[in-house]
């Protein structure tokens, strides 16, 4: 039988998705495209209502030829409106995600009894909501392992639906993370993201990420790279700053800043000065010979008048980040914006998250011409195709033609930016 998993939204989504993806390789099913699939499991998002406009058209798609399965954020928050999509569809909440694990095993033995699928998938009753559940050591969408450590989130920021759907932060503790990240390690891979819902809210009332990040250096060789997801900057500090340093921490970062008006930003709670920021960013470049930094920015959040949005993009383009990822606030049901009276005119909004995605261009022709004739590392992916430290999607040239092999590093030199070329001289 044919499975699919298909994925909406965040990294920690795509590291669930590798983790279940894994568990039915193991049972013996193939691992396809939606296309092909008889069953298809459908990891959602909440975060935008384009998120859940996406989730449900793909659904009703899916549920056309093949059994659908519906979990993440958007099956939590609208568990009967998911349900009522199709008659082919069943909901796992995304607090009975980590139920999906044991599906496999169960799916094996319902079809070997001769239960056609739908019943198969009905009969299921294991329940599970255990958040670090997924461990997966083998990942088939993707070179570089991911690792979650983190889930949850105990900011409450106006406009986020996620943090209602995720619940409270939460730490797996950090000899279980350097567990799993010595047995990624062994089976070949050379470089591990971590992820989490707001990753350096990772264990912030005991050592925090930075000290996860030192035991994990500390124990893992000099051939493992480590990438960081996403870092929320208010739980930045310099023991985190400090680890950077390490050759093996890759030279790109996302911070998502979401406004640069301060007036703002304590409008919709979020708790953390402009010169914090601007301090994590000075030190990421100190340590890093140019890193690639993008950040979130939401155009048109509540309170962002005239003053407040010059004020936010005088300072993104003072910052000069490699790519911005821009998104047009979107009210939330169930968040304490939703029913705002101060929210900007649409109209308006739109127009500035437009002026916000020209300077994100414009910024990172910018700093792509500065990477020509650099030499960087390089992972392959599929084919040519890979991605250097710095996160530029890179056509690899190999001396003498040869393809480069899968999730193996090398190293060499930028030669063109239209599109990125990296022509290797030598492994890592």
């Amino acid at each position: 039988m044919n499975v699919s998993i298909y994925t909406l939204g965040c990294r920690l989504n795509q590291a669930e998705s590798e983790a279940i993806a894994e568990r039915f390789k193991n049972e013996g099913f193939s691992v396809t495209g939606p296309s092909d699939a008889d069953l298809v499991i459908v990891n959602s998002c909440t975060v935008t209502s384009k998120a859940e406009q996406k989730a449900r058209r793909m659904i009703r798609l899916f549920s056309k030829s093949a059994e659908v399965i519906v979990t993440g954020c958007y099956a939590q928050m609208e568990r009967d409106e998911v349900s009522s999509l199709s008659g082919n569809v069943t909901v796992f909440s995304l607090r009975e995600k980590a139920s999906l694990l044991a599906l496999p095993a169960h799916l094996r033995a319902s079809l070997d009894a001769g239960l056609p699928i739908h019943e198969a998938v009905r009969s299921f009753s294991f329940r599970s909501d255990d958040p670090f559940a997924f461990d997966a050591s083998s990942f088939q969408y993707h070179s570089r392992a991911y690792l979650k450590v983190q889930d949850g989130c105990d900011n409450h920021c106006g406009y986020c639906r996620t943090t209602i759907a995720r619940g409270p932060s939460v730490s797996l503790d950090a000899d279980t993370v350097v567990e799993r990240a010595l047995r990624i390690e062994a089976e070949g891979f050379h470089e591990i993201m971590l992820t989490g819902v707001n990753l350096t809210m990772y264990d912030h009332e005991g050592d925090g990420l930075g000290g996860l990040v030192e035991k994990l250096l500390l124990r893992l060789g000099d051939g493992m790279r480590i990438r960081l997801s996403s870092m929320e900057p208010d739980h930045v500090d310099d023991r985190l700053l400090d680890t950077l340093s390490d050759h093996r921490m890759q030279p790109h970062f996302h911070i998502p800043i979401q406004s640069a008006s301060p007036r703002v930003l304590e409008r919709v709670g979020r708790v953390y000065p402009m010169e914090h920021v601007e301090r994590i960013i000075g030190r990421m470049r100190a340590v890093k010979d140019d890193p690639f930094i993008a950040c979130d920015v939401i155009a048109g959040l509540p309170g962002e008048g005239e003053k407040e949005w010059e004020e936010s993009y005088a300072f993104l383009s003072r910052i000069r980040f490699a790519a911005m990822h821009v998104f047009p606030y979107s009210p939330r049901p169930g968040t304490p914006l939703h029913g705002a009276h101060d929210r900007v005119e649409e109209r308006v909004r739109d127009q500035r998250a437009e002026r916000l995605r020209q300077l994100s261009e414009k910024m990172g022709k910018e700093y792509l011409s500065r990477q020509l004739g650099r030499t960087v590392e390089v992972l392959a992916e599929d084919g040519l195709e890979g991605t250097t430290g710095n996160y530029l999607k890179a056509r690899i040239m190999m001396p003498d033609g040869r393809i480069p092999v899968r999730g193996l590093i090398y190293s060499g030199r930028i030669v063109s930016i239209a599109p990125v070329t990296v022509e290797v001289s030598s492994l890592a």
